[in-house]
């Protein structure tokens, strides 16, 4: 029983020096993949190369600034910060001095999109946003630059530009005339000078004045009476030319009611139905 015990202590002693290693190595696995940041800023391009891949960094160059401080070529700025701890591989970003601003801004302000991007690299500079706004004349012109022309104390190497576009066709649109009153002819006379067109005419039976009531101000309603209707609503189709017929039956007719009604805003090419009475 005594042997037993002995061996079941050996082999759990055995384990944890297993687990143990396991651990570790796994520690050192993962540490071992992690280095500091060096330090970048001051040199130039070709030794901050080397200096990150002796630690298993990758370079890159995201920006170019002006500077006055530091000579062109050198490291102006990186991220991540030095003495931080990253994993093998990780990419550290840096910015790349121009040294002081030699290169004036050129003025390409009314020339052509493509005149004005061989202007700019031509001097070295990149081309930076380019936005477009509506505005009469020859698209891809250039309506305005940043930085301005010949500017001075500029931190970046960067023209940007906005350019001409054509202008979006709209609409024209205008307050509608009033027709009421106006006979159908000169109602659809008005209409068309008005860039509109009459599709429909109505005809409508305003209800008649009661001969035998007696003179005041107000008529009495006797109770039960029907009140009177008016007639039916007569469509009429409008010819080719847009201009309502004359309804049958009828020579003259006078408008006195619209749709859209007067004041409203219509575009030109809108259609426009009206009501007659005889």
């Amino acid at each position: 029983m005594k042997r037993f015990f002995n061996v079941l202590l050996g082999a759990l002693a055995m384990l944890a020096v297993a687990l143990l290693s396991a651990f570790i190595a796994m520690r050192l696995a993962i540490h071992g993949r992690e280095v500091k940041v060096p330090n970048l800023a001051g040199l130039s391009l070709s030794d901050a190369g080397r200096a990150a891949s002796s630690r298993g960094l990758r370079l890159n160059l995201e920006n170019r600034f002006y500077s006055a401080d530091m000579p062109p070529g050198h490291i102006l700025a990186q991220y991540p910060a030095p003495g931080i701890t990253v994993r093998r591989e990780w990419t550290v970003r840096v910015t790349e001095s121009l040294g002081p601003q030699q290169v004036s801004i050129p003025n390409v302000v009314g020339g052509s999109e493509r005149g004005a991007s061989v202007n700019i690299r031509r001097l070295s500079l990149d081309l930076g946003t380019v936005a477009h706004i509506s505005a009469p004349g020859e698209p891809n012109i250039v309506l305005a630059q940043t930085p301005n022309a010949n500017a001075a104390g500029i931190d970046r190497p960067r023209v940007s530009l906005l350019l001409s576009q054509p202008e979006e066709p709209q609409a024209q649109s205008f307050v509608m005339p009033s027709l009421t009153g106006l006979t159908l002819a000169a109602a659809a006379a008005r209409a068309s000078a008005a860039g509109l067109h009459i599709v429909s005419a109505e005809e409508i039976t305003l209800p008649a004045a009661n001969a035998t009531s007696p003179p005041g101000p107000a008529t009495a309603k006797v109770p039960g009476t029907p009140a009177t209707l008016a007639a039916p609503a007569t469509a009429v189709t409008p010819t080719a030319s847009g201009t309502p017929p004359p309804i049958p039956g009828t020579s003259t007719g006078t408008v006195v009611a619209q749709t859209p009604i007067a004041g409203h805003r219509v575009a030109k090419g809108d259609p426009v139905h009206i009501s007659l009475t005889y």
